[in-house]
């Protein structure tokens, strides 16, 4: 896999990529779902490190199969394309930024089970909960860190 970094908001598929992100999330109402696309581009923009994962080789398709988000070690966001679930890519990616960029603590939505078991498999533990995010709505969310 090719590793490209760029800076706050030089990630040229940013917006493509914000529908499949955000429908991910399946506990959010679409009310919800069209409002964190209309400020999801600018989130992404503002994170000072982007890390976007595509395929090896000459193929044509160099369409990102993930990208991660990270600020001072910790994990912003990370997304795998839909049609790259399963394959190992958020694991490569993952190891990727605890390796090259220092990720050790990491927050997610306590209505992401799927995503929780995957970074409690990757070896994050929780050290908090809040019954809000960030912004003030229902959803509470888990901060993480690395375990050593």
């Amino acid at each position: 896999m090719k590793y490209q970094r760029f800076g706050a908001f030089r990630f040229p598929e940013n917006r493509r990529m914000v529908t499949p992100v955000v429908t991910n999330h399946t506990f959010l109402t679409d009310d919800e779902i069209n409002r964190i696309k209309q400020y999801a581009p600018q989130a992404i923009a503002e994170v000072p490190e982007l890390v976007v994962m595509r395929p090896d080789g000459d193929s044509s398709d160099q369409t990102p199969l993930a990208f991660m988000g990270v600020a001072d070690g910790r994990l912003e966001m990370l997304f795998v394309n839909p049609d790259h679930r399963e394959h190992g890519v958020g694991k490569q990616l993952l190891e990727h930024g605890i390796a090259h960029h220092n990720v050790s603590e990491l927050t997610v939505n306590e209505q992401n089970p799927q995503a929780i078991e995957f970074y409690q498999h990757m070896g994050f533990v929780t050290y908090r909960r809040t019954e809000q995010d960030e912004e003030g709505g229902p959803y509470p969310l888990l901060y993480m860190r690395l375990h050593q």
